[in-house]
């Protein structure tokens, strides 16, 4: 300290003198771990945006982020409610700029102290949010359901039968909360029904579905501003059996950070989004250039998966993530985890919910996962993406508002961008 150099000062010793270092200090402690990573003793950047700009910081130039650590706060203490809520082993979460792509939160958990990187375990270390790679279930149903409005051209009264599971080989495609009845395309996508999306992607195509998820970058592994990026996986050789299965996210795998940029330009007109993490710092050579806007569906069809999204959180699976005021569209996706012996274990799940809001001119996309959740007194014993995932969304959405001052906005039911859809919807007796 100044106090004990002065009195080593004052001993008047010609032979002692002073060697002066700076060292690495991480104000938000873990709270920012997996972004920003962490250095070695001497410095050097080891993980994180620390070691993608480490040559760049050593030269002492300034780095900025486009993380808010408001809404960075926010998202860890919601992700970490959940886990803790279901007895949940991991969680990742992300709040994303649905235009623009900038990350203002992305939280990994369980996480570490960047100060003592030496002493975390590997777990703690790991990046769940840009790292791992997951089967994300019924979320794919926003990108097979997309391709099919697009490329087919088909009205949202368009008819598929899901009375029958769906027999192909050895394998049988079945409804989770079956409706046994003819579905309309609304109704395919706020029941969530296997069956439809499967018939959806027959009616794509093969090819056609397999381009439109690679449009959308959830083949390939991310260019992102962080090493710790996952490598997608999809099935090898592509089967007929996989263009059905693959329209309702079984058998294709890829990160939460990939899947919410996928969503993020399903609905902000069609527009494809880039994640973004770095701010200003043109000289970083790593920083990725913005490429022209690049088109992957219609305004018209973005359009009508807003709806579709919105009609989720009114009447379907995702009901616990809404917010009065805020009109928030989402997907619940809730997949089995393949287990020791090659196969899936339906005790342990991937519950994760994706919202964007508003529905009507999205502005964020946030996306919370929980890794293997055990279902809970409240929860009746359900650890399902509706239960687990979707209220910490609704938890995340009400604290932003807060925040940054993003005001409600109560419409009647007649205005809301879901409304036209009841026309599609049939209400079963009991529902």
């Amino acid at each position: 300290t100044p106090a004990q150099q002065y009195e080593v000062l004052k001993l008047g010793q010609p032979g002692l003198a002073f060697e002066h270092e700076s060292r690495r200090f991480y104000p938000q402690g873990n709270l920012l771990a997996h972004m920003v990573g962490y250095t070695n003793v001497d410095g050097r950047g080891l993980a994180g945006v620390e070691r993608s700009f480490d040559e760049y910081l050593m030269a002492g130039n300034p780095l900025k982020l486009s993380i808010d650590v408001r809404l960075q706060h926010v998202l860890h203490r919601a992700v970490a409610k959940a886990m803790n809520d279901f007895t949940a082993k991991a969680g990742a979460g992300v709040i994303m700029d649905a235009q623009s792509g900038e990350i203002l939160a992305g939280i990994s958990l369980p996480d570490f102290d960047p100060a003592q990187a030496g002493h975390a375990k590997a777990n703690e270390m790991f990046n769940n949010l840009t790292l791992g790679v997951y089967e994300l279930g019924s979320m794919f149903k926003i990108f097979s359901t997309a391709a099919v409005l697009d490329k087919n051209k088909i009205p949202l009264s368009y008819e598929f039968d899901a009375r029958e599971p769906i027999r192909i080989g050895r394998f049988t495609i079945n409804d989770y909360h079956a409706e046994d009845r003819i579905l309309s395309v609304p109704e395919v996508f706020m029941y969530s029904s296997n069956i439809g999306s499967a018939k959806m992607g027959e009616m794509v195509g093969s090819e056609a579905l397999q381009n439109f998820y690679d449009d959308l970058g959830l083949f390939r592994q991310l260019d992102f501003e962080i090493s710790e990026v996952g490598r997608p996986l999809k099935p090898s050789p592509w089967r007929e059996v996989n263009t059905l299965t693959a329209s309702y996210g079984h058998g294709v795998a890829t990160t939460p950070l990939q899947m919410s940029a996928a969503v993020a330009s399903i609905v902000n007109g069609g527009l494809l989004v880039k994640p973004k993490l770095v701010l200003g710092a043109d000289d970083a050579t790593k920083i990725p250039e913005n490429e022209t806007a690049v088109r992957v569906i219609s305004p018209q069809t973005s359009l009508k998966m807003r709806a579709l999204m919105r009609l989720v959180v009114t009447h379907g699976t995702g009901k616990n993530a809404d917010v009065a005021g805020y009109e928030i569209g989402g997907k619940t996706g809730t997949a089995e985890k393949i287990g020791a012996n090659g196969r899936y274990d339906r005790e342990k799940l991937i519950s994760s919910f994706v919202g964007a809001f508003p529905s009507s001119d999205p502005k964020y996309i946030v996306m919370v996962m929980v890794d293997e959740p055990h279902g809970n007194k409240k929860s009746y014993g359900y650890a399902t993406a509706g239960w687990v995932a979707a209220p910490a969304v609704a938890e995340v959405v009400s604290s932003m508002a807060a925040i940054t001052g993003i005001k409600p906005e109560y419409k009647p039911e007649e205005q809301d961008v879901a409304y036209p859809l009841n026309q599609f919807v049939s209400v079963k007796a009991g529902h």
